[in-house]
């Protein structure tokens, strides 16, 4: 039985090992032109270089994430009518709540897709490190590279070691202890980056709410637990997967945020300001610290209207005179 159960597991990550392992090698071959093939630099930004290539192919995932998460905070006035409405018969209750994300196009599971998916990566790069320290192989990684990427040290620290595989050595265990409260510390500031900026006010009582704030702080606490027996490399590669969520999150927040949320406030300030300075003349026209005034224009006298011509013989008899007899 387990052995049927290892076969399935082998033939899932053997398609990881080799997506993982083929960009890893690749910006190796690039930085360890650089630091040299045995550096522990070269293997350290080769594992940055994979999570940002990981992170950039999700960018239309955490996009529909973004959506999702947005529609839902706002639904959640709905919601409570529909709570208030069937709050006697949860059954009812649960497909009116369900044909309503139907109906606006919500996944109320979206908010989930980036780390799901990344978490087969996570453990591909993990199961990777963990064989390279053994002198086994997967992917394309050649017997030269994985003893390279194993014995690869990182201000005199393996970047295969573990916390709990420390044995007493305190540089390891410093290392470690910094990179799992720098991993635990971003999950906790992202969360709160979208809760805090990006969520309406009738948002902040519902369901959706309490499920957001329950991962405030379960899942930091999920990353601390965990960490202390990831590899030094893992640890890296899940902070910096972190920062780059944190800088994305803000950039959306900031240029698109959900209505009614104090992101939105914030951004029609600044194009209020914009707007006014836009308005305002030139700088540089005046100095510092003066108050430009602009020149009034003085009022042009009319032009005078020159008299008409008229032929000869009115001239000579002006209106209201007889004519001459000839």
């Amino acid at each position: 039985m387990f052995d049927f159960f290892g076969a399935i597991g082998s033939f899932i990550m053997a398609p990881l090992y080799w997506i993982t392992s083929v960009i890893l090698t690749s910006f190796h071959t690039l930085f360890g032109s650089i630091f040299g093939d045995a550096s522990g630099a070269s293997w350290a930004l080769a594992i940055v270089g994979l999570t940002l290539v990981i992170r950039a192919a999700l960018i239309p995932l955490f996009v529909k994430q973004i959506k999702s998460s947005r529609n839902m905070q706002l639904l959640q006035p709905k919601v409570k009518e529909l709570q208030k409405k069937y709050g006697h018969d949860r059954e009812r209750l649960a497909q009116e709540t369900m044909a309503l994300y139907k109906e606006t196009g919500t996944n109320p599971f979206a908010s989930c897709l980036p780390i799901l998916l990344q978490m087969p990566i996570f453990l591909s790069l993990f199961r990777l490190l963990d064989l390279a320290s053994q002198g086994e192989v997967r992917g394309v990684l050649t017997v030269q590279q994985a003893d390279q990427f194993a014995n690869a040290e990182l201000f005199g620290v393996k970047i295969s070691s573990t916390f709990l595989g420390a044995n007493g050595d305190f540089a390891v265990m410093a290392l470690a202890v910094v990179l799992v409260l720098a991993m635990t510390a971003t999950t906790f500031l992202t969360q709160r980056q979208l809760m805090s900026k990006n969520m309406p006010a009738d948002a902040m009582s519902g369901p959706y709410a309490q499920q957001q704030k329950m991962l405030l702080y379960v899942l930091p606490l999920v990353f601390a637990v965990g960490g202390i027996a990831f590899p030094i490399g893992v640890l890296m590669y899940w902070t910096t997967s972190n920062l780059w969520t944190m800088g994305q999150q803000f950039y959306v927040i900031r240029n698109n945020p959900a209505p009614g949320t104090p992101a939105a406030a914030a951004k029609a300030e600044r194009d209020a300001h914009k707007a006014a300075r836009k308005g305002r003349p030139e700088a540089g026209t005046a100095e510092a610290g003066t108050t430009m005034v602009e020149p009034v224009e003085e009022p042009k006298p009319a032009p005078r209207q020159q008299p008409k011509k008229q032929p000869r013989s009115k001239r000579k008899n002006p209106p209201g005179q007889p004519r001459p007899k000839k």
